[in-house]
């Protein structure tokens, strides 16, 4: 099956000229979507995923921590395996390799002075030497400003703090990540963290305050996202992994037959062993608790409602997770369909919105090239 989606997508694309691919490097595997622009619209070329576990003799499902070597002949492999026929590449810094923070400045602060003053503040929040990492950051937009009353005077002398998202990455992250550019000979100059560019694919233009819940195999990240801007981050130590880990230690089985057991049966487990939906849902209840608290002390602290829930990420396909995610957050949930940004065979619909949870950064990161 796999191989006849292949040929026809072969069917489907036009001249590669142009083309473009974003690669998304995960805990447990790598995915790669090659976007063209056509007529405006973004163009699917071709789309793949490689798991990581076999590169260093673990299951599939299981996070790594692969060297550069390694992770070279893996995309190589994810490469030639999707048919990508262009070395255009933008590549996905993780959250895992960088740290996601706001901090607040008072509003007598110039921005020609925040080059200075960010790195000084930024040490509050970075556990290493600031030298040994690479800072971005933006100015968050008050609501006033995204609702166009910024040029009230009266308004900006009550202003008090200027509030700055800063994202900061290990220099030896971004060296890495390099050097697989450099390995496997594609062109890329640039780099974008995960979150960016899930908020690019999963969202249109939602007015109210909206979670971008993501569950990968390794961590859950949670983006709190209004108008478009990040306005808060954070990270629960738990995943997909924890969950298959779980359920492997509990009926004293191996990792492969638990995931096969976790793919099956889902949430509900099976009906003759309790234990199958206990184990599980033990994780996936921590990792909603948590994520709730997150949401609530928002809502508290700036007196406004997280009205809808957008689901990403590998995690969310087990089976009957959205419904307990509905019962948890009380709000509209949507499950992410990144592939529904661009132009794609009629055929393949069912199956990329299948699948489109998982590749909602590859596809962001195409966007942004492309754009």
């Amino acid at each position: 099956m796999a191989n006849l989606i292949k040929k026809i997508i072969e069917l489907f694309k036009t001249n590669t000229s142009g083309s473009v691919i974003g690669i998304d490097f995960g805990s447990s595997a790598i995915k790669v979507v090659q976007l063209k622009s056509k007529n405006g619209r973004a163009v699917l070329e071709t789309y793949g995923s490689i798991s990581l576990g076999p590169y260093d003799e673990l299951d599939v499902g299981q996070t790594t921590n692969l060297s550069v070597d390694k992770l070279s002949e893996a995309l190589n492999d994810l490469l030639k395996e999707s048919n990508v026929t262009t070395k255009n590449a933008i590549l996905s810094i993780p959250a895992r390799a960088s740290l996601i923070f706001v901090i607040e400045l008072p509003s007598s602060i110039k921005e020609n002075e925040l080059p200075d003053v960010v790195p000084i503040e930024s040490r509050k929040y970075i556990p290493v030497p600031i030298s040994e990492v690479s800072l971005d950051w933006w100015i968050i937009p008050s609501e006033e400003q995204y609702l166009g009353k910024s040029s009230d005077d009266s308004f900006k002398n009550k202003k008090e703090k200027i509030k700055v998202l800063v994202v900061a990455i290990r220099n030896d992250i971004i060296n890495k990540y390099k050097d697989i550019i450099k390995n496997t000979g594609l062109l890329s100059s640039s780099f974008e963290m995960e979150v960016f560019s899930s908020i690019r694919s999963s969202f249109n233009r939602e007015l109210s305050s909206a979670l971008l819940f993501d569950m990968g195999a390794l961590k859950t990240k949670l983006s709190i996202v209004e108008y478009g801007v990040v306005r808060d981050f954070h990270t629960i130590n738990r995943g997909s992994q924890d969950i298959t880990n779980n359920l492997s230690k509990s009926l004293g089985i191996s990792f492969s037959q638990a995931e096969e057991i976790k793919r099956e049966f889902g949430l509900t487990g099976n009906p003759a062993d309790r234990n199958i939906a206990e184990a599980m849902k033990l994780i996936v209840d921590y990792i909603l608790s948590e994520s709730n608290s997150v949401v609530l002390n928002y809502e508290k602290k700036y007196n406004k409602t997280i009205s809808k829930i957008i689901l990403i990420g590998g995690g969310i396909l087990l089976k009957d997770f959205p419904a307990l995610a509905a019962k948890n957050f009380k709000s509209e949930i949507v499950i992410g369909d990144p592939f529904n940004k661009i132009n794609t065979p009629a055929f393949l619909d069912n199956v990329l919105k299948q699948a489109g949870p998982e590749f909602s950064v590859a596809v962001g990161l195409a966007l942004r090239r492309l754009q």
